[in-house]
This record gives structure tokens, C-alpha cells and sequence, in this order.
């Protein structure tokens, strides 16, 4: 199968300018679409990477703001020009702690971001797209969703209702001609993988029956194929980039 064409389509990517995200928003540019990536915070990375990008930044903006304000969010969609195809949910965060320890703010903080922030663009989107009956949404989820790791209860817990929230999405719309999926990474070869041990990282590859991590641009391809007219029968689904984990 050749390469998904997603040229004249829209798509926004919240996280979308770092590690996985910025992966999506590449291929998402090179496949044709019109980008715009939010992120948060760190003005100087998110330009740095728009350079990056060559003669594709030209269609790619960045938008800075919380994605865990609903206000700004709101604000945010008011201000697209036109129709919406595509939208990425890929912001994420993470407060790790023992549950019996775990300050009442990281619980509320990851669901926030991690699962709130999906409810309201998802609700905005799907407000853009049913009028042209058509639009992708993919949101990126973890095996902690399926797994559960010590210290993630509020991860874990953001992630899996992640992957509820967008089973019922899926079946709300599907005559519509929308498709809502969840793609879960495994271990990705990105920055915050880059700054651990040595020994750390070693005993985590033994965990991936591959035996090595992912690449940024792997999980993107598995992004793109479900933002693509050729994925029209895919919905409900969380396909797994976990190299078997």
C-alpha cells in the first residue's frame, strides 16, 4: 500500500512539537496535511523543531497554551479557519508517586492533561466534523492503561479511561463518517528514555520481546495510517507500538 495522501486535510496535534508528537507532526506534513501542533511550554524547542522541518513549516503553526484549560481550548478551536480532519490527542504528562503518597495536585494535574484535555478537544472536533461528515481522532495512550505500573495509579487511570472515552466516541459516530482510535506506544526512544542509566535502560529493553525501543517515527507511522481515508473501517480500535510488550 502506498503512502497515506492527506493533502488539503487539516489535522491539530496538542503536544505535537516534542518526542512522539513532533514524530506525528512530521508525518502528518510529509503525507500532505496542514498542521497545527500545540505545546506548552519551551518557545525556543518548538521553533527549533519548526526549522527542522525545512519547506514543510510552511504549513505547519504553533499554538502555545494549556490543553488542561478549557477556556483556551475553546478559544483555540473558535479561532480555526475552515474545516478540521484530523485531530491528535498526543499531550501528556506525567506526576509519578505511590498511591498512598500521591499529592491530591498529581492526581488531578495527569487528569487533567492526560484525559479531560482529550474530552473537550475531542467534543470540539467532532462539533467540526460532523457537518462534513468525515474527520480522523487518535489518541495516544500507554500499557500502563492495560498493565498498571507502581507509582502510575493516576497515569494508569488517565490512560485507560483515555481508551473507554474513545470506544464510546467511536460508536457515537460512526455512521457519521468519523473514526475515533487510541494508539499505545511501548518504550520510544526520546529524550526522557535518553536521560536514564545505562543499566536502567538495558533492564527495560529486556522487558521488549524486540529487544529495543521504538522510534518516534515508528508509532507516528501507526498514527498516520489511522489519520488516512484507507483506515475508513478502523474504529474503536487501540492499536498497540509496543514491540510486543
Amino acid at each position: 500500500m502506498s503512502s497515506p495522501d492527506l493533502s488539503g486535510q487539516r489535522a491539530v496535534v496538542t503536544g505535537g512539537t516534542r518526542g512522539i508528537g513532533a514524530a506525528i507532526t512530521r508525518a502528518l506534513l510529509e503525507a500532505g496535511a496542514t498542521v497545527r501542533a500545540t505545546h506548552v511550554a519551551d518557545e525556543a524547542a518548538a521553533s527549533a523543531f519548526q526549522e527542522s522541518c525545512g519547506p514543510l513549516a510552511g504549513r505547519l503553526s504553533l499554538h502555545r497554551f494549556d490543553v488542561a484549560d478549557p477556556a483556551a481550548v475553546q478559544a483555540f478551536f473558535s479561532g480555526l479557519d475552515g474545516p478540521l480532519e484530523i485531530l491528535v490527542n498526543n499531550a501528556g504528562i506525567r506526576r509519578d508517586a505511590l498511591l498512598g503518597l500521591m499529592p491530591r495536585e498529581s492526581w488531578d494535574q495527569v487528569l487533567a492533561v492526560d484525559l479531560t484535555a482529550a474530552f473537550h478537544t475531542c467534543k470540539l472536533a467532532v462539533r467540526a466534523m460532523m457537518s462534513a461528515r468525515y474527520g480522523r481522532i487518535v489518541n495516544v495512550s500507554s500499557p500502563s492503561a492495560l498493565r498498571g505500573l507502581p507509582g502510575q495509579a493516576n497515569y494508569a487511570a488517565a490512560k485507560a479511561g483515555l481508551i473507554a472515552m474513545t470506544r464510546s466516541l467511536a460508536l457515537e459516530v460512526a455512521t457519521r463518517g468519523i473514526t475515533a482510535n487510541c494508539v499505545t506506544p511501548g518504550f520510544v526512544m526520546t529524550d526522557l528514555l535518553r536521560g536514564l542509566p545505562e543499566e536502567r535502560l538495558a533492564a527495560m529493553r529486556e522487558e521488549v520481546p524486540m529487544k529495543r525501543f521504538a522510534e518516534p517515527g515508528e508509532v507516528a507511522a501507526a498514527v498516520l495510517f489511522l489519520c488516512s481515508r484507507e483506515a475508513s473501517y478502523v474504529t474503536g480500535s487501540n492499536l498497540m507500538v509496543t514491540g510486543g510488550i
